[in-house]
């Protein structure tokens, strides 16, 4: 669809609400033909009100949407902008209600966050009820997302209660798996075409895990959570996975640490020996994660187990009495269907796990289910797998913890996480929420420095590709100088 902006450029505030309505259109910043799809969004500044008006033109059919909020011009510049990008999303969802007929789940929420919104409401002093009230008439969210908005803002809130300012998570990763999944944008790398990578990326990994230690101590922080990701960690060997985890125990005080997660992930990497090492090592909390139990679901997707390995690793798991467990799941893969998806979970629920996460297909650049143009369940369908999971989740004992979005997500859905009381994934809810800094080691991931009080966020960006994160010893180094600068100038002003 041609976009044309008008006395803005605010491309992400309108490009997210587009998405919501027009999954096939993307963002084309040109002038438009008479009779082409377009959009042309405008923001006025009067004296009075800000104003934003969005014109559509889509298939013949033409809408305007209007929207207008008195901003104080004595408010913050973040809080300025963030008033302007909610006058132009509410014009731009109006027109595109009016000419689809429908309005999304999230009605005119967009971003990585929805919840947040929810957040601030209550922070405020607003009840639940009265937050729920503005969630449906100033956003026009549905009954179901605004519980899950508002239960899982509560969620983030407590967490938050528990914090001090000296304390970080820790993110290590292993960006290794047995194969690639077809849904997969990650920075992996399969062992099949990696493996001589795994030894000398570890041996740097473990330095890189020594100066960190060293300059967190030095900075006065304290590892709160550490959660351990991928890629699949158990891709490596029983071996290795002891003595990295041996170097990092005795390198960092993780004496306040209250959650220590290893991504166990695929069950054809998971064995009775690797499980005891993550147990010997103080794991208390694992991940497993079969994402489907359908046999044809997981061909698809191109993975090398079966749905009755997944019965036999939970078994293992069960039997070795690790505090909790995770499954994940994405709703919308390839070959699935909604009654796929009922049993998945269902099955799920039956085998024990007191964590589940369900997430929803989100077509990402690089995967292979868009490179091979894969057949995929529509948003209808979607929605069926996920207006299934709620109620049967809820029943079943769990809430909802956490919860965010991302582009290209069929149907303009969510992810949630859902837990039994306690089971709460603490590290899942510090990086969703920006409650407190996430320091990361390993390639393909990214350190967030978080000053909760101020707002204020910055990231650093790691090498990608193991090769990469080996040979650049320099990027390491400036990274871990960025967070100790930063967290050094944030503790002086506290």
């Amino acid at each position: 669809m041609k976009m044309i902006f008008r006395g803005h450029d605010d491309r992400y505030a309108v490009e997210q609400s587009l998405l919501a309505f027009f999954p096939q259109e993307r963002p084309v910043y040109e002038a438009a033909s008479v009779g082409e799809n377009q959009a042309v969004v405008t923001l006025s500044v009067g004296e009075t009100y800000t104003t934003a008006t969005t014109k559509i033109i889509y298939e013949g059919k033409t809408a305007r949407g209007v929207s207008r909020a008195v901003i104080d011009p004595a408010l913050d510049a973040r809080e300025v902008e963030r008033q302007r990008q909610k006058v132009l999303k509410l014009s731009f969802f109006k027109a595109a209600r009016t000419i689809t007929g429908t309005s999304p789940s999230w009605g005119a929420l967009t971003g990585i966050r929805p919840g947040k919104v929810a957040e601030r409401y209550l922070l405020e002093g607003k009840t639940e009820a009265q937050t729920d009230r503005i969630l449906k008439e100033t956003y026009f969210v549905s009954p179901e997302r605004r519980r899950l908005a508002i239960e899982t803002a509560q969620a983030g809130l407590a967490a938050q209660r528990d914090l001090r300012p000296e304390d970080i998570s820790l993110y290590v990763g292993i960006p290794f798996c047995p194969t690639r999944c077809a849904y997969c944008s990650f920075v992996s790398a399969s062992v099949e075409k990696s493996f001589k990578l795994i030894e000398p990326y570890l041996e740097v990994l473990e330095q890189e895990i020594t100066d960190a230690a060293r300059m967190v101590k030095e900075t006065g922080l304290r590892i709160k959570s550490f959660y351990m990701g991928g890629g699949t960690p158990t891709t490596l060997s029983a071996k290795q996975m002891d003595h990295l985890l041996g170097h990092l125990n005795r390198s960092f005080d993780l004496s306040g640490c209250v959650e220590y997660c290893i991504e166990a992930g695929r069950p054809d990497t998971i064995d009775r020996d690797k499980l005891q090492v993550l147990l010997d090592h103080g794991a208390d909390r694992i991940s497993v994660n079969p994402q489907s139990l359908d046999d044809r679901v997981l061909q698809a997707i191109g993975r090398r187990h079966s749905a009755a390995d997944v019965e036999k690793t939970m078994e293992l798991v069960e039997s070795m009495h690790f505090p909790h467990v995770n499954m994940d799941l994405i709703a919308g893969l390839p070959e699935d269907t909604p009654e796929g998806f009922r049993h998945t979970l269902d099955q799920c629920i039956a085998y024990g796990a007191d964590n589940i996460t369900v997430h929803t297909l989100s077509l990402k650049k690089g995967s292979r289910i868009l490179l091979e143009g894969s057949a995929i369940p529509g948003a209808a369908e979607v929605a069926e797998m996920l207006d299934y999971a709620n109620p049967t989740l809820r029943a079943a004992g769990f809430v909802p913890y956490y919860l965010y979005r991302q582009k290209y997500m069929s149907g303009s859905f969510e992810n949630v996480g859902w837990c039994r009381p306690g089971a709460e994934g603490l590290y899942n809810i510090y990086i969703m929420e920006e409650l407190h800094s996430i320091l990361s080691l390993g390639a393909g991931g990214s350190t967030k420095m978080v000053d909760a009080k101020a707002g204020h966020i910055e990231r650093v960006f790691h090498a990608k590709f193991p090769n990469e994160y080996i040979q650049r010893e320099d990027k390491r180094r400036e990274n871990r100088e960025t967070f100790r600068d930063f967290h050094l100038h944030m503790l002086e002003k506290k």
